[in-house]
């Protein structure tokens, strides 16, 4: 990988809804519910473990479908949080990860606060304005239709139009 910031990288942080998804549900009328994943998004999770950067999903949702889903492409999850921001930097000290270190994806309004105090605070090309004003890197893809692939291509191809929202 050619990116200059893939050697300062030391923790990937995934919001599950509109990131890892297209930020809809199947609701069925037992109450269970469903989402589409993009499978690319799994073999470039794995790629990037390889590198030996550390990565986790930090969502407010509370199904299971997204442990099963962390479980799927070997990552750890935490659900159910309330407040992001608090959970990151709390995950961050205990795993001794500086946050200039981070790179968080995150899609909506939940997500701010916790973008605002990494180093790399990135979102996928429909994330709500509010999202995409804090995020150093707009990718050219919508949550759900692969946005982990479209950042791993933003790292291998040394930034070069990937619809960067500022300089990294």
């Amino acid at each position: 990988m050619k990116n200059k910031i893939l050697k300062n990288i030391k923790l990937i942080v995934y919001d599950f809804d509109g990131v890892l998804t297209d930020n809809k549900v199947i609701l069925r009328e037992d109450g269970l519910e469903s989402v589409v994943v993009n499978r690319s998004d799994g073999l470039a999770t794995t790629i990037i473990k390889n590198t030996g950067i550390a990565q986790v999903i930090i969502t407010a949702e509370t199904n299971k479908v997204v442990e099963v889903r962390a479980k799927k492409i070997g990552i750890p999850v935490i659900k159910n949080v309330q407040n992001k921001k608090e959970t990151l930097l709390k995950y961050c000290r205990e795993k001794n990860v500086p946050l200039k270190n981070v790179v968080y994806i995150g899609n909506d309004l939940n997500d701010l606060e916790a973008m605002k105090c990494v180093g790399y605070p990135v979102c996928p090309s429909d994330a709500y304005p509010e999202v995409k004003k804090v995020a150093k890197i707009i990718l050219p893809v919508p949550g759900g239709q692969g946005v982990v692939r479209g950042f791993l291509r933003y790292l291998k191809e040394g930034n070069g139009n990937q619809g960067t929202a500022g300089k990294v």
